[in-house]
């Protein structure tokens, strides 16, 4: 039995009612968060279409690496410390209990996972330079300043989450995503070709939307009782070993790619980029769609009314489905005409179909995995993006010796078999009566460890 089938039964209710869910306003904060998804979705394809067009397939082989890169690591490692700090502001704010103490507690444990991460950068630098960045020392610079510029960015994001800071939030989301662009696009229009320049505006880019909304004085909060370790720590092994896992599962595709690419084909590996980001189209609109839901389903929890939010989450499993069919459809009839129209790579239908059908997959399973963290299941869902990763692993290198062909069926097999991994520990999880509570559902509701 699928995953689906698998989670509709174990969603299924007797009321025909109309539910609470439905009956409730659009939940605070999601127009402003709603922008900040579009500016952030829109400029991650625009900074592609420039920055190939100014620095050449050849030339931007290197950034389109470093984008992949950075993204596996600083949503890997940051969105967990992002999620406890606002897990756990939001449990003080509904206390009435100020929230300085926690955020003191959380940054230098942020700073020493930042150190360690860094550390091993440098100790692998040579070969991650000789490997995916053609022996071009300023771009793996790049990487380490770009990783510890977004710290401040994820710390940011769970102070404004926490306090209900919603337009901030998606002030800190927005301005990342459109920084880049604009500074891309002067650098192409003043006609600069250096790597080094457009490398440094993606490592930069994340530290203008923390100044901006720390000069709204919207990073601050109130004097609180000490915080002790288990306040900020609770589920933080287990989202970190799970967010590594899911972050390095939604990137490894270009990521491999580069990896097994022979000398001469940076066409082909950037191409394959550009590919990857038209199939993640169906993850930007489940952010959307998310951003919409989750906070609903965060107040049903609250007020005991757990038939409703099964209901609610029903609702957005059926969702997310639909939007997964339109991007596998819209990827199968108009990706290779777009991808040669707007970005000149030469993609075929079946790579771009493959690659549509493994992010929907992928939208699938973080759907679940965000379900059973809600009913505090942490563990299972790190165990079961390891089983996707490696899943991604055997399949990749027993399938095929075709270089894309191998890597799609990586990236789909793994997607799927960590879906139904969390559709079954999903429907355990209900059966045995496990609720939900506030501070499960504010880690579910930011449990999105990819940027678009």
């Amino acid at each position: 039995m699928g995953a689906w089938p698998i989670a509709c039964l174990a969603l299924a209710t007797d009321n025909d009612q109309p539910s609470a869910l439905q009956r409730l306003p659009l939940p605070e904060g999601t127009l402003p968060v709603g922008v900040g998804l579009i500016v952030a979705g829109i400029s991650s394809y625009a900074f592609f279409k420039i920055g190939a067009k100014a620095l050449g397939d050849e030339g931007f082989k290197p950034i389109s690496s470093l984008w992949f890169a950075t993204f596996f690591l600083a949503p890997g490692f940051f969105i967990p410390l992002e999620q406890e700090l606002g897990r756990a502001l939001a449990h003080r704010r509904g206390q009435n209990e100020g929230g300085m103490p926690v955020i003191r507690r959380i940054v230098p444990l942020a700073g020493a996972i930042a150190g360690l991460v860094t550390l091993v950068i440098l100790i692998a630098s040579g070969q991650i330079t000789d490997t995916f960045f053609d022996g071009d020392w300023v771009v793996t610079a790049a990487l380490i300043v770009g990783f510890l510029a977004y710290l401040p960015g994820h710390l940011a994001r769970g102070i404004c989450s926490g306090h209900g800071r919603f337009v901030s939030y998606a002030i800190v989301m927005g301005a990342d995503g459109a920084v880049r662009i604009v500074g891309c696009a002067v650098l192409w229009i003043a006609g600069v070709t250096n790597i080094g320049a457009y490398a440094f505006t993606v490592a930069l880019a994340p530290l203008v939307g923390v100044a901006i909304v720390l000069f709204r004085r919207d990073l601050g909060a109130e004097p609180g009782p000490p915080a002790p370790w288990s306040e900020v720590t609770a589920n933080l092994g287990w989202l970190l070993l799970g967010s590594v896992f899911a972050a390095g599962l939604v990137n490894a595709g270009p990521i491999v790619v580069d990896l097994l690419a022979d000398k001469g084909m940076s066409k082909a590996v950037t191409d394959f980029g550009k590919g990857v980001l038209l199939g993640r189209i169906p993850l930007f609109l489940f952010q959307a769609v998310q951003a919409a839901l989750l906070p609903r389903l965060a107040g049903l929890a609250a007020r005991g009314e757990l038939a409703e939010f099964r209901r609610g989450l029903k609702m957005l499993l059926m969702a997310v489905l639909a939007v997964g069919v339109v991007g596998v459809t819209g990827a199968a009839v108009l990706g290779p005409f777009l991808l040669e129209k707007v970005f000149q790579a030469d993609i075929s239908t079946r790579t771009i179909t493959l690659l549509a059908v493994g992010s929907a997959i992928y939208m699938v399973a973080l759907t679940f995995a965000q379900a059973v963290i809600a009913l505090r299941g942490h563990a299972l869902v790190a165990t079961g993006w390891f089983a996707g990763m490696v899943t991604f692993a055997l399949v990749t290198w027993l399938s095929s010796d075709d270089l894309f062909l191998r890597v799609e069926f990586g990236l789909v097999s793994s997607s799927a078999v960590a879906a139904l991994v969390f559709a079954a520990a999903l429907r355990v999880r209900l059966a045995v009566g496990i609720a939900p509570d506030i501070g499960s559902l504010v880690e579910a509701a930011t449990d999105v460890p990819f940027e678009v």
